[in-house]
């Protein structure tokens, strides 16, 4: 499982993007990052709703369904997700918390 963030640490990407916590593959990191980015110049960045929208429609096109996204300045949340497919950054003013959903047993 891949691991960009040690306890204590962040890595900074794209120069603006601050990743909090991942276990995706980097690839797949840049991709998040890089439609973040893109979904923040098509909407307002009070338009929460349509930039994940936006996200969620993109992973699920380029990954497969079943993906999930949630974008806002104060949220909290606790879930599953498959191995490999969560990420969690800061980009400009707003929290992007992307991953995919695992069924449960």
């Amino acid at each position: 499982m891949l691991r960009e963030r040690e306890q204590g640490t962040s890595k900074m990407l794209e120069g603006k993007a601050l990743i909090q916590d991942t276990d995706m593959p980097v690839k797949m990191q840049l991709q998040a990052m890089s439609s973040a980015s893109q979904a923040l110049d098509l909407y307002d960045v009070s338009d929460c709703r349509s930039i994940a929208t936006h996200i969620k429609k993109e992973f699920d096109m380029v990954y497969g369904p079943g993906w999930q996204c949630v974008v806002g300045s104060n949220f909290g949340c606790f879930f599953t997700h498959c191995k490999g497919t969560f990420i969690y950054f800061c980009l400009e003013t707003l929290n992007f918390l992307i991953f995919k959903g695992a069924a449960s047993v």
